[in-house]
């Protein structure tokens, strides 16, 4: 007997069949039938959803360690920015006070 081709569930398509039995209250048997499951895939769903249920009451933004150093290195960037803007303030001033001390316009 040749077997079925197996399906694969989008994460959304799980989570809403879980949704049922949890919050619409529809048994897991009628879920199963319905959807051509068999119990202990959801019963793999459901283990999995719970382990990772935490994660659903963390804080949403974390930096990752690529986002850290890219920040490390715009900073660095801005201060090298604000050193040559100095730089080019103090040449400056002192080009407008020979200009003045040659007398020139």
């Amino acid at each position: 007997m040749p077997r079925k081709p197996r399906r694969n569930f989008t994460t959304d398509q799980k989570v809403a069949i879980l949704r049922r039995h949890f919050v619409d209250k529809v048994a897991i048997s009628d879920l199963c039938v319905e959807y051509d499951l068999q119990p202990s895939v959801f019963y793999y769903w459901q283990k999995q959803a719970f382990e990772n249920l935490a994660g659903a009451f963390q804080p949403a933004v974390t930096t990752s360690s690529r986002e850290k150093d890219l920040e490390r290195e715009v900073d660095a960037l801005r201060a090298r920015l604000t050193k040559k803007d100095g730089v080019i303030a103090s040449i400056s001033e002192e080009y407008v006070s020979l200009k003045k001390t040659l007398g020139e316009p």
